[in-house]
């Protein structure tokens, strides 16, 4: 940390994040590298399993960076999985993100992200911890991480959640904070959904896109939905955009995708084959297709 300074935020603080000073079980400190204004920002969380799906890991990653255009600052846990992956789709997008640790700075876990601990702070995002710099990580402060976590934003993204895991904990921590929760709904084959699908029974709101989201939170959907669908199109292959620019979140049929392209059944369905396997879009029951 030679290279940084380290600020020390009393609960007393003014500087002192206001979301996080409400809730029930507040910390006493907070231990900051980087901007130390963005804990008073508008923050979402996203959070989900370290041992987390390929497709858990894009779809974290694109509602970071969305939401993240539309001005919101990313909070997770720096853990592996989906918490790496929502602090890269901020980072992606040019935004701002915040890390909350289980340890002291002098403990970064996993060892394997310190680089993107580092890019964090460079970016203009911050770290933040409640423990001293020689504080090792332990299971019950990555319990407590969990609260801070929650604690600092509007509402809690749920991307994946086994039946027990920390980000049923985290959740359970935003639920009794009052704070608004959004879950990813999964097949009932899922095991990395059945936390999800439970949250969701138990009264979260089921979004399918940032664009959910946003809208609930009364923010722009408009900037944000321009600069991820931009995204998306640089990486789409040129030789599919000709049927990749007519799927967006509302689900549309191969017979409408006949009629608006012009093209035959056969090159569109194997235009969809291969934007399904690149991971560009996903069919819905009826032979509907949304990204």
């Amino acid at each position: 940390m030679k290279n940084f300074l380290v600020k020390k935020i009393k609960f007393e603080n003014e500087e002192f994040p206001e979301n996080l000073r409400s809730i029930s079980w507040a910390p006493e400190q907070l231990y900051v590298l980087g901007n130390e204004k963005l804990l008073n920002e508008k923050c979402i969380s996203i959070i989900g399993s370290r041992s987390c799906t390929p497709k858990g890991e894009k779809i974290a990653e694109e509602f970071a960076y969305t939401l993240s255009k539309a001005g919101l600052t990313i909070v997770s846990g720096m853990a592996k999985g989906i918490d790496t992956s929502a602090h890269i789709g901020a980072l992606n997008a040019k935004g701002k993100t915040i890390a909350v640790l289980g340890a002291g700075f002098n403990h970064i876990f996993p060892k394997e992200n310190k680089k993107l601990f580092y890019e964090i702070i460079k970016s203009g995002g911050a770290v933040i911890t409640e423990y001293e710099e020689n504080i090792e990580t332990s299971p019950k402060q990555f319990v407590e991480r969990n609260r801070i976590v929650s604690g600092l934003s509007q509402g809690v993204f749920v991307v994946e959640a086994k039946k027990r895991s920390g980000t049923s904990i985290t959740a359970d921590f935003a639920r009794r904070q009052n704070k608004k929760i959004y879950c990813l709904a999964h097949g009932i084959e899922e095991k990395e959904g059945v936390g999800t699908n439970r949250l969701i029974k138990m009264g979260a709101k089921l979004v399918t896109c940032p664009e959910d989201i946003l809208e609930d939170l009364n923010l722009s959907v408009k900037i944000a939905q321009s600069n991820y669908e931009k995204k998306q199109i640089i990486d789409v292959p040129k030789e599919y955009l000709s049927i990749f620019k007519y799927i967006t979140e509302k689900p549309i049929n191969i017979d409408e995708l006949c009629k608006k392209t012009k093209l035959n059944v056969g090159c569109i369905n194997y235009i969809l084959t291969m934007l399904e396997l690149e991971g560009f879009i996903k069919q819905l029951p009826g032979k509907n297709f949304v990204r």
